[in-house]
């Protein structure tokens, strides 16, 4: 087995089969406690419908009385050649939060397409939002291929609209693939019901994509959470976003840019020599620097961008519209600074993904923005094809996450 896990998102409309897919593929693969089965038949029966697979994923009451999905929802799951976290992110447009947050870690999708409704408002926006996060590994699965009678026809029909839709989005696809989650055909095995379809199954597909650069290898990103003072020691904590960090390290202190050396690494109960990416930690550095919340320890010679200005594609999620130049609160890792978009260059339907307006006065509620920010002072960034953990990024406005947004360029 491959020892890197694959995270995906299964992103789509509202009732387009999300939940039910993952349940069906956990179902089919055996990847179930024994008495999970039997909850869902209870829940479905007391609820007086079929055995529903999307009670799996949909365990809240609250869900289940409304039938959508309202919170992101992860799922562990494994194939011969690797294991998988699958996101099962809302489609309902008041959770478009929440698809944000789940898409941010993916690094491939599955879109999934009811075969009769079509292409519907969240299709569109959920295909914009993986367009936005750079998400290049799309999986498009057209579901309900029951209902319209395993049709050949009606399906290369859809196949062909979709294509279109995507390539405006510089979307393109691996692969199209029909299936029901209902019944089953083509998610882990072959359907009977459609011979005409000769590509991989749903499950198939998944062991075809590719994991990215894992983040250990890449260089290192350290940002300051907080600092404790146990006994003598001055122990600067946070986690390790990519790369390692080590005993011994040379490391530069951004965005002031002054160099020091990590004299130990700290974990409780523990006397480890290094930390790599993802793991929490605590260190201690040789000088006696002042480090803050907010500041990234980086490689000497591999430093990220320190700037005060960017460019970015935000997507505003608040029904309390912005205005340009009003302040709000910029957070990326753990920085947090005041700042301004000083210029809105697109305003876009992120449904239609009609070009609304050029040299835009403000942004409304789910509205792309491709836009200029300006900080109060310099914080240390990337573009989010870069480095991830620095590229992406969230505004505060009255105290509530209004926007989030991904850095396109760096000045």
């Amino acid at each position: 087995m491959d020892n890197q896990t694959l995270k995906f998102v299964i992103v789509g409309h509202v009732d387009h089969g999300k939940s039910t897919l993952i349940g069906r593929l956990l179902y089919d693969t055996n990847s179930l406690p024994p008495d999970k089965m039997e909850e869902i038949r209870n829940t479905s029966k007391d609820l007086g419908r079929d055995t529903e697979f999307a009670y799996l994923l949909d365990h809240l009451e609250e869900e289940r009385r409304q039938g959508i999905t309202i919170d992101t929802t992860q799922v562990f799951f494994k194939t011969d050649k690797r294991e998988y976290v699958i996101i099962d992110a809302p489609g309902h447009v008041e959770f478009v939060k929440n698809m944000i947050t789940g898409a941010s870690q993916a690094e491939a999708a599955i879109l999934i397409i009811d075969a009769k409704e079509g292409i519907q408002e969240q299709t569109k926006r959920h295909a914009t939002i993986l367009s936005m996060l750079g998400i290049e590994q799309v999986i498009v699965l057209i579901n309900k291929a029951d209902l319209i009678d395993f049709s050949e026809e009606k399906y290369t029909e859809l196949r062909t609209k979709l294509e279109k839709f995507l390539t405006t989005l510089n979307i393109t696809p691996k692969l199209y693939i029909p299936i029901s989650a209902l019944k089953g055909d083509n998610i882990a095995n072959k359907s009977t019901n459609m011979p005409w379809y000769k590509g991989p199954t749903m499950l198939e597909s998944l062991d075809l994509l590719k994991n990215k650069v894992a983040e250990e290898n890449q260089p290192l990103i350290f940002p300051v959470q907080d600092i404790y003072k146990v006994d003598d020691k001055r122990i600067i904590v946070g986690r390790v976003e990519t790369g390692e960090i080590r005993e011994g390290q040379e490391v530069k202190i951004l965005p002031e840019g002054q160099t020091t050396k990590v004299k130990t690494i700290e974990k409780y109960l523990e006397s480890p020599k290094r930390a790599s990416a993802q793991e929490s930690t605590g260190i201690t550095t040789e000088d006696a620097v002042f480090l803050d919340r907010g500041n990234i320890l980086c490689e000497k010679d591999k430093a990220p961008k320190v700037s005060d200005r960017f460019h970015a594609s935000v997507f505003w999620m608040s029904k309390q519209g912005y205005s340009k130049d009003e302040k709000v609160i910029l957070r990326c890792a753990t920085q947090e600074v005041s700042c301004k978009i000083e210029a809105i260059h697109k305003r876009i339907n992120s449904s239609s993904l009609e070009l609304l307006e050029t040299d835009a006065q403000g942004l409304e509620n789910l509205e792309i923005g491709e836009v200029t920010i300006k900080t109060k002072k310099p914080i240390v960034i990337d573009t989010f094809k870069n480095i991830r953990e620095i590229g992406r990024f969230v505004l505060v406005k009255n105290e509530n996450i209004s926007a989030g947004g991904i850095i396109t360029n760096t000045e």
